[in-house]
Parts: structure tokens; sequence; C-alpha cells
């Protein structure tokens, strides 16, 4: 997985970030997914807390595989789960039925006005606001 170089240049916070899903940053750091090397390495991205701990706390991750996947999170902004951020995933699980962590992230992604970058789009795509990508060609299968 590419990181941006330690010490270079800062994400600009005055245009649109792309929120990564956990799933991209998973898929990003296996074989056959090189497409989105750049992705990964761009600077105008972040991540969730929620994706930190869904990535890193996986229990069948390798030595090598934690490795890259710290280095990617050391190198890439997290954002925090703040009262505004939580208030969000409340207001969207009232809404409709969700998972504790996608409600997190579309919250994080919503209050931080991000681009979510996700290959699961249907988990998101009734989130009225919410702005979705699928970096993945249309006939990719993962």
């Amino acid at each position: 997985m590419a990181a941006r170089e330690p010490g270079g240049p800062e994400p600009s916070w005055s245009k649109v970030m792309r929120l990564l899903d956990s799933n991209i940053i998973i898929y990003a750091s296996k074989p056959g997914h090189a497409f989105l090397q750049p992705l990964v390495g761009a600077t105008d991205i972040c991540a969730s807390v929620v994706s930190y701990v869904e990535v890193l706390g996986y229990h069948l991750l390798s030595q090598r595989e934690v490795d890259q996947l710290e280095e990617f999170f050391a190198n890439t902004p997290t954002l925090p789960l703040s009262p505004p951020v939580l208030d969000e995933a409340v207001r969207l699980r009232r809404q409709r039925k969700m998972k504790l962590g996608d409600a997190l992230v579309a919250g994080t992604a919503l209050f931080h006005k991000c681009t979510l970058v996700t290959r699961n789009i249907k988990d998101f795509d009734r989130i009225p606001k919410l702005t979705l990508h699928d970096p993945f060609p249309a006939t990719a299968v993962p």
C-alpha cells in the first residue's frame, strides 16, 4: 500500500476530502488491487477511527499486513468520533436500520462533508446528502 512521504504536503481541508471506508483500505492492501494505490496515496483522503479499529482489529492479519496498514494510518488523517458525528450517527439509525459501524462512518462523512469512498454503495445509498464513490471498475469482482 502506497503511503505519502512523512512531512509531505498536508491535505487541504478547504477542498472536499474523500473518506475511505474500511473495505477500500483492506482491498488496497491485498494483491490484485493495484488500481487502488493512487487513491490510498492521495493527499485528499482521510479515514474514520471506526475504520482504524475495524481494519487493524481484524484477528487474521499477518505481521506484514499489520505493518503495512499501520503505516497507512500513520500517514492518513483519521477523523474522530466527536459529539456532532455521534449526533449524525444517532439520527441515521433512527431513520433506518443500520449497522453501528456504518452509521458512525456515514455520520463522519456527513459532518465533515466528505465523499465516502466504499465498495458497499448499497449500505449507504439511501442516505440523503451523502456523496458516495465506488472506485472499482463496473466489471470488477472483489
